[in-house]
């Protein structure tokens, strides 16, 4: 589970990155790349979570939940 675990923060974090450049970008199209990573990522991130839940995995906090 660990390794889920890191591979959920992961993509959390990348997400994030991507959002983060997305916001800062000039070009349309380099927003518009960004946001499609951003929003990928937290589907992945989501997945991984749900995985997490039906493997009995109960301990992903809360507020370390992706935001929609």
């Amino acid at each position: 589970m660990k390794d889920m675990r890191a591979q959920l923060e992961k993509l959390r974090t990348e997400a994030a990155e991507c959002a983060l450049i997305r916001d800062l970008a000039t070009d349309k199209k380099k927003r518009e790349l960004f946001a499609k990573l951003a929003d990928h990522l937290a589907v992945l991130a989501e997945e991984v979570e749900r995985a997490m839940t039906e493997m009995g995995t109960q301990d992903v906090a809360p507020d370390q939940r992706p935001r929609a």
